[in-house]
């Protein structure tokens, strides 16, 4: 009874402390760029070098991940290895939020400069936190089950965060005047929400001690072997990043679509309110689902709605009807697939360990940031290009955008993206092979060889 009662404090401790830190990272991999190109009104000469510096910024700090990840590994103190980055990562990471959405009254080169710097220090703080807050969920428990529970768990809350941000942004700053300031704000507002949150996660979560065993520090080249001699890992990391470039090109254009296409930007948080209640629908209805059906099935379902989706929004009419359908069968399908990748990379920490000898949860997580970076990289990059390439950016209204600029915005939005995740999902099924008989396999291993401790987990 003891035992049920820590898990299930930890279960929505843990989920609690992504409430805030999702609002802040929607704000920035989703609203950063409306902010240069609709608050802030940056030229296109400039927005060609913003565009590239994002680009190239979010690659180059994704290599910086792993390295963030080994930091992680082999930090040792009475608090633990993962909560003193939580707090460090947070509270810096909150700080840096705020500045980017500041001009400091430059323009130009100088802006681009400032900009680069403080967004590059933006990501190495924000890493360190979201690295630290996942790898944490393999210290929880064993059991597949009660991961699927507590990772369904945080991903609503991660969700709710996100939808809060999606479906208030728009109102809430135009209620404050809709101009600069109501963002500044707006984004000090959600850094504060941050900080509250993530105390749950720190003062609430308590590690289960007895799944690690004392093991040496890790070395820099053991680093570069759990990140390519783990196949399993490699191959999640493969068909994760396909879908996250597919999924941030989406809803990054959301905005825009609403705006200039569908010419009633007031709709667009009806419409993210929506498929906020979808998704949400969707991760609270998962467990059902995986306790009668594989995840290598629920995958297939997953991938097969969003197709579907994909193609009714691309032949939809301007009607909220047919838009609000697709939304609803795009975003049920990426709930799922989601918090599948999540479940899929936290049982490549055992494989991992199986494997190589070595159990390196921060290092291994690091590539769901590494990925969510480069996803986000490409993304914004698509996004930026388009916006430039079909005359949105230097359109004063949305009736100056011309029907051939809108279809490279819808095929931008929707083909592009669709391709990206039915590929992903190719690779998972040709090369993912961690099902719950492997799985047991490896616990069962790893307590043999005295590599985890009274481990608790029923394998029947």
């Amino acid at each position: 009874m003891k035992t049920k009662l820590k898990t299930n404090h930890n279960r929505y401790t843990f989920g609690l402390g992504t409430i805030g830190r999702d609002m802040l990272y929607t704000m920035v991999s989703m609203y950063l760029l409306y902010f240069l190109t609709d608050i802030l009104n940056l030229p296109n000469s400039t927005m060609w070098w913003m565009t590239g510096a994002l680009t190239i910024l979010r690659i180059f700090d994704a290599v910086n991940d792993p390295i963030m990840g080994f930091l992680v590994d082999n930090t040792h103190t009475r608090f633990g290895k993962f909560k003193p980055w939580i707090v460090i990562g947070g509270f810096l990471g909150g700080i840096l939020t705020i500045l980017l959405f500041f001009d400091f009254g430059l323009s130009g080169a100088g802006y681009v400069t400032m900009f680069v710097i403080i967004y590059l220090l933006w990501d190495l703080t924000y890493g360190a936190n979201d690295i630290a807050y996942w790898s944490m969920l393999p210290s929880l428990t064993l059991d597949q089950k009660e991961r699927e529970k507590t990772g369904s768990f945080a991903r609503i809350c991660a969700n709710i965060g996100l939808f809060a941000v999606v479906v208030g942004i728009l109102p809430v700053t135009k209620a404050l005047g809709g101009k600069e300031n109501a963002w500044h704000i707006t984004i000090i507002a959600i850094v504060l929400i941050t900080w509250a949150f993530l105390c749950f996660t720190v003062f609430g979560v308590k590690e289960d001690k007895s799944i690690h065993v004392k093991q040496e520090a890790t070395s820099l080249k053991e680093m570069f072997r759990v990140l390519f001699k783990n196949d399993q890992l490699l191959f999640t990391a493969i068909s994760m990043a396909l879908f996250m470039i597919g999924y941030c090109t989406t809803t990054t254009f959301g905005v825009y679509f609403f705006k200039y296409a569908f010419k009633n930007e007031g709709m667009y948080s009806a419409f993210a309110g929506i498929l906020g209640v979808s998704q949400l629908s969707a991760l609270i209805a998962f467990p059902m689902f995986s306790r009668k059906f594989s995840r290598k099935t629920l995958y297939a379902f997953a991938t097969i709605l969003v197709v579907i989706g994909y193609v009714i929004f691309f032949f939809a009419p301007m009607n909220m009807i047919f838009i609000g359908s697709a939304g609803i069968f795009i975003f049920v399908g990426q709930a799922f697939i989601q918090l599948l990748m999540l479940m899929f990379l936290t049982d490549t920490v055992e494989y991992g360990q199986w494997k190589l000898g070595h159990r390196n949860e921060s290092i291994t997580f690091s590539v769901q940031p590494f990925i969510n970076k480069i996803g986000g990289a490409i993304a914004n990059g698509i996004v930026g290009a388009t916006l430039i390439i079909s005359g949105i950016n230097a359109a004063a209204t949305p009736d100056d955008v011309t029907d051939s600029g809108l279809l490279i915005m819808k095929l931008s939005m929707l083909i592009l993206p669709h391709f990206f995740i039915v590929t992903g999902y190719i690779i998972y099924r040709k090369n993912f092979k961690i099902d719950k008989q492997l799985f047991d396999k490896i616990i069962t291993d790893l307590t043999a060889r005295g590599e985890i401790k009274n481990s608790g987990v029923n394998l029947r």
